[in-house]
């Protein structure tokens, strides 16, 4: 038995963990793959206070993750394979086999990029499409690439390739971006990023690998093809819920319901970061999310 269960070690799982064993509980933090979450695909990250450098998002989660460290939260490295949660008994069962039960959890599984569904999107998956800019934007030195939607990682991915790509084309099905206005003021200010607006991705087209894309004018109707040698698709996140949906109770979108302490509808289990219902999916809001979700979660199996 152990006193608090995070899974998942993004930033919300980091700040979790951080301010649970400082809160004096036993904890075990469990992370499938890396600690970072989807910050470590992010080349630049501006707005987290009191970090001006702008560190690439490997860069700061490494530092998160040793932070928790310090304390004395390690992270395990095991994925989960299932999740038995009810108000007097939480049940956690590791890819392992190993099973353990624990007085409290906090689910910060995060969110996965979400696809278009169109035509040809999983045929050229890897074969001239990606969903991480800078996981893959080396291959497409010196060439044309394309990124797909108008908000903050969609414009923050369409400057990281502008440094390397010939030509980056953004397509976005508005005449205007969603992203904060340094993101998009420098964007057009690029001389070697071209909007095409009023349009929306019908299908992906080639042979071996990608060859254009078909766009549809949301105005007129009418169809084109863009030529392109890669393109990033940054139309949003899918919350990462496959382990609870048919236990915690969920927002329309998928996400998990919680109240301002960060509790779901089941006793003493909480939710922090992009899995649950949050107007707004930063690194800063995923930490706050993770400190108040530990606070109450000590108060919860100390009462």
């Amino acid at each position: 038995m152990t006193d608090i269960a995070i899974i998942g070690g993004g930033p919300a799982g980091l700040a979790a963990a951080l301010y649970a064993v400082r809160g004096g509980a036993s904890v075990r933090l469990l992370e499938e793959l890396f600690a970072g979450g989807q910050i470590v695909k992010t080349h630049c990250i501006e707005n987290y206070p009191g970090i001006s450098t702008g560190p690439d998002g490997y860069a700061l989660a490494a530092m998160f993750e040793e932070h928790a460290r310090q304390f004395g939260a390690e992270p395990e490295y095991s994925g989960v394979a299932s999740l038995s949660l009810t108000d007097e008994k939480k049940e956690i069962t590791l890819i392992s086999g190993e099973t353990f039960e624990a007085k409290a959890v906090i689910l910060c599984m995060g969110a996965s990029p979400r696809a278009l569904g169109i035509s040809g999107e999983r045929e050229f998956t890897s074969k001239g499409i990606s969903y991480c800019a800078t996981c893959d934007g080396a291959f497409y030195r010196g060439r044309t690439a394309t990124v797909i939607g108008g908000g903050d990682t969609a414009i923050s991915d369409a400057l990281y390739l502008s440094k390397l790509c010939k030509q980056v084309y953004v397509v976005h099905r508005r005449d205007e971006l969603r992203a904060s206005a340094v993101l998009a003021n420098a964007a057009k200010k690029t001389e070697n990023i071209t909007f095409v607006w009023n349009s929306t991705p019908e299908a992906f087209l080639g042979e071996d690998k990608l060859r254009a894309i078909q766009l549809k004018n949301t105005k007129t109707g009418e169809l084109s093809e863009l030529e392109t040698d890669g393109a990033f698709v940054a139309v949003g996140i899918v919350p990462r819920t496959e382990l609870v949906r048919d236990q915690v109770a969920l927002a329309p979108d998928g996400s998990i319901l919680t109240n301002e302490r960060m509790e779901t509808n089941i006793k003493g289990v909480f939710a922090a970061g992009d899995i649950r219902n949050t107007p707004l999916r930063q690194v800063v809001t995923a930490c706050a999310d993770g400190a108040v979700a530990a606070t109450y979660a000590i108060e919860a199996i100390r009462i």
